[in-house]
């Protein structure tokens, strides 16, 4: 890039203006302006913190500013910052209180959220003693941020070390220079943590998986598809064994499919660290599961938790008739009085949507179909009210007559 970044200034000595239409935006309460609706001042350097003014220069508040993402304004603050160094330390002390009211029985949680703890393009999770971070925008990469953020951690959770998961899509997109994943500070980068204690223990490697490594935000929803599942129990999309292993402890057989090798092969640890017995299959899950509804393989409890299928609403026609593929054929290898535990973490597919497409495939199934419970992501993941995006996950437990 052309432009090197910014070191971190008061938002009053930069600004930018935002058209009527961004500003209509923030009132409503969002916090992202895109670039359509942004006129950067020449000075403006990327990841610099700025003053945001309507086109009258009317001052609407503090954001971070990106010089190559279609979002180009997040915004931080209603009045100027000085310091974001340390509004950032004092956010991260905040998001730390917050998990120590809605975190109970597990040392795995999300720490900040990005957006939904005020903190745009900065993800924290805590794996017992190793924390892992992700940053993804030009503001959280500026040494003064990260040095706050690095000293914030280690004075509010005490680890034993803390590993960047760099995503190099993200990092190209928002033009940083390349990294590479690795321990930022430290010495320890894997673990094993508690995961709905006393239920399941999950060994941790923070240099491996998807992610930080983990998918934190399942945690409530292993434990409630727990509650309900009884019998022989098929996992679809199983990764690590999350869901596969809090069934095994009131299953009587449970079956875990993914495509991974590597995710299936720390799920057989997981399972041996549990002392809990599981059969893993490699298999794509379309695949398997045609074979096994036409083979009549029939099954009490069965758990769909499938990748994002629409990444952008260009997917969402595709990703509807998948998760509609899928629940169908769950939904006809259920034994009557089966569970059906179905999951997507599709943003673009609306709760409403995703209630809907099972309907259609309950309707198609034959299979008359009863909601237990309509759920999210763990709390550790908050959902900030104006802002729809932070709401993506989606978990509905059905019985089925």
């Amino acid at each position: 890039m052309s432009k090197k970044l910014a070191s971190v200034k008061p938002s009053g000595s930069l600004s930018v203006q935002i058209s009527a239409r961004g500003v209509a935006r923030l009132k409503a309460g969002h916090v992202w302006v895109y670039r359509s609706d942004v006129t950067p001042a020449e000075d403006v350097l990327p990841g610099a913190v700025v003053g945001v003014t309507d086109s009258r220069g009317k001052y609407l508040g503090t954001a971070l500013y990106s010089s190559s993402s279609q979002i180009a304004i997040r915004m931080i603050a209603r009045d100027p910052v000085a310091n974001f160094p340390a509004l950032l330390a004092d956010r991260i002390r905040a998001a730390v209180r917050y998990r120590e009211r809605v975190v109970a029985n597990s040392n795995a949680y999300r720490v900040v959220f990005s957006e939904a703890d005020f903190l745009p393009g900065l993800i924290v999770d805590r794996y017992h003693d190793v924390v892992s971070v992700q940053i993804l925008t030009q503001a959280m990469d500026a040494e003064p941020v990260r040095a706050a953020l690095i000293a914030t951690i280690i004075e509010e959770l005490h680890p034993a070390g803390i590993v960047e998961r760099v995503d190099a899509r993200i990092r190209d997109l928002e033009q940083l220079p390349p990294r590479k994943s690795g321990l930022l500070w430290g010495e320890k980068t894997a673990t094993v943590v508690a995961m709905n204690v006393p239920e399941v223990r999950l060994h941790y490697d923070a240099m491996e998986g998807q992610k930080t490594g983990s998918f934190l935000d399942q945690r409530e929803n292993y434990a409630a598809a727990a509650q309900y599942a009884h019998g022989e129990a098929l996992d679809v999309f199983c990764y690590q064994g999350g869901f596969a292993l809090h069934l095994a402890a009131k299953c009587s057989t449970v079956t875990g499919v993914d495509s991974s090798r590597p995710a299936l092969e720390m799920a057989d640890k997981n399972a041996a660290l549990n002392q809990r017995e599981v059969e893993w299959i490699e298999a794509n899950a379309f695949d398997l599961l045609k074979d096994y509804d036409s083979a009549k393989r029939r099954y009490d409890t069965i758990v769909l938790d499938p990748p994002a299928f629409a990444k952008t609403r260009h997917d969402l026609d595709k990703a509807m008739r998948g998760y509609k593929e899928l629940n169908l054929r769950a939904l006809k290898m259920l034994r009557p009085g089966g569970v059906l535990v179905t999951c997507s973490c599709s943003f673009h597919v609306s709760a409403p949507d995703f209630t809907e497409i099972v309907a259609a495939a309950a309707r198609d199934a034959h299979r008359p179909t009863r909601i237990l419970e309509s759920r999210s992501q763990a709390k550790d993941h908050p959902v900030l009210l104006s802002m729809p995006e932070t709401s993506y996950l989606k978990c509905i437990i059905f019985t089925v007559n």
